[in-house]
């Protein structure tokens, strides 16, 4: 047991130095990302509201919302766009990934294009997590490398985990791993800094690290399905992301318009938050094949909904605004719950506030760790030798002072 123990502690010790600067890096990013969307919200409050005309005015159909956006931001098409039940909200439509335009629903007038200095520096932390900031050609080879370190950070945290078990569990045992300790230095205090902050976050890190597996490699996701019991899916994306068909009329009519099947999207849950219209596809399209048309596809999400991730997915018949398909959390089959909720505790979103907070601490511990984890590692490979060389050079001087004395 010695043995293996003294093996565990190599392979910890030179896996954790190979892969270091890339978990703190990763470590760090995440605490910077724990409150994108809060953060994010906060800095467009502003655009977020409009003043509206008078009681009960008219907003403008979507479709020319739409067509605003379209004229004022030529560096990319509109993919979406969200409405909000509150007639003081603006309408969110997005352009590609990451950009926005808000728009006035009343008079059309584009109210900016979100916080883009906040949202650039989000999204440069995001890459910086995902791929290392590698793009084009060489970004599979920067999510192969981010992987890899997640891979070993989760091994690190269950070897860690081991390595620190004690043999008896006394409080003298367990004080040095309870809190940190005051007066300490070099690699005591080092010491005491790993274990206190491994013993608080562990459990954590390895939530986060085994569901970033889970997001890095599809064979994990396809385990989390296997050992549930359910059929792993054919295709990756979100739910809702793979298109609906319909048959195609017999005969040629005209498609409904778009604030018409937003009606029809939000009758399926009366108490909805916000209403999400993907564009392309049969949002825009009336070119039909043999196997039909586009359905057009909504995502609604509910007021105090539970989980809180939770939307639900609505696919309607363009022509005739039925339902085509109607999906929320509780169709999915098990593998799907779960890795649904893998994805969502990555980030804590999916126990709120208090769950981000949560990983953000637990990320933060990350990069303690790593820093720890060097130190300890700097002063086993190159220990300093000062003080006994001093020490040695001293005692000849001490003894021929002694002689002539």
């Amino acid at each position: 047991m010695r043995t293996f123990r003294n093996i565990l502690f190599w392979i910890h010790l030179i896996t954790g130095i190979a892969a270091g600067i890339v978990i703190a890096i990763m470590s760090f990013t995440g605490v910077v990302i724990a409150f994108e969307k809060q953060l994010i919200a906060w800095a467009e409050r502003d655009m977020r509201t409009v003043q509206v005309p008078s009681p009960g005015a008219a907003r403008l159909p979507v479709e020319a919302l739409v067509e605003r956006v379209r004229a004022v931001r030529t560096d990319g098409q509109p993919t979406a766009v969200t409405v909000f039940p509150d007639p003081a909200s603006s309408v969110l439509v997005s352009i590609g990934r990451g950009s926005v335009t808000y728009v006035h629903p009343y008079t059309g007038e584009a109210l900016g294009n979100g916080a883009e200095g906040v949202r650039g520096f989000f999204k440069w932390n995001v890459e910086l997590h995902r791929w290392l900031l590698a793009s084009g050609d060489n970004r599979p080879v920067g999510k192969a490398i981010t992987g890899a370190s997640n891979a070993v950070f989760l091994f690190l945290a269950i070897s860690g985990l081991y390595l620190w078990w004690p043999r008896k569990w006394t409080l003298r045992a367990m004080r040095p791993s309870l809190w940190f300790r005051r007066g300490l230095k070099g690699k005591a205090r080092d010491w005491n800094w790993h274990n206190v902050i491994g013993f608080w976050t562990l459990p954590v890190i390895i939530v986060l690290a085994a569901s970033g597996m889970v997001i890095s490699y599809k064979w994990a996701s396809n385990l989390v399905f296997t050992v549930m019991g359910s059929p792993a899916p054919t295709t990756q994306g979100p739910p809702g992301a793979s298109s609906v068909k319909v048959p195609a009329p017999a005969v040629e009519t005209p498609r409904m318009p778009m604030d018409a099947l937003m009606a029809e999207a939000q009758k399926t849950l009366p108490a909805w938050e916000s209403v999400t219209l993907r564009l392309g596809g049969g949002a825009r399209s009336g070119q039909g094949g043999a196997d039909g048309v586009d359905a057009v596809s909504f995502s609604v999400r509910e007021t105090e909904a539970w989980p809180l991730f939770s939307s639900q997915q609505v696919s309607l018949n363009p022509f005739t605004g039925e339902v085509a398909k109607l999906e929320g959390y509780a169709d999915y089959n098990s593998g799907r719950k779960v890795r649904t909720w893998l994805r969502f505790l990555h980030t804590g979103e999916a126990l709120g506030l208090m769950g981000q907070l949560v990983a953000a601490i637990a990320s933060l511990g990350g990069v303690f760790l790593t820093y720890t984890g060097f130190a300890l590692a700097w002063r086993r490979f190159f220990p300093r030798r000062q003080r006994a060389t001093t020490e040695a050079k001293g005692a000849p001087v001490a003894a021929e002072s002694e002689r002539a004395a």
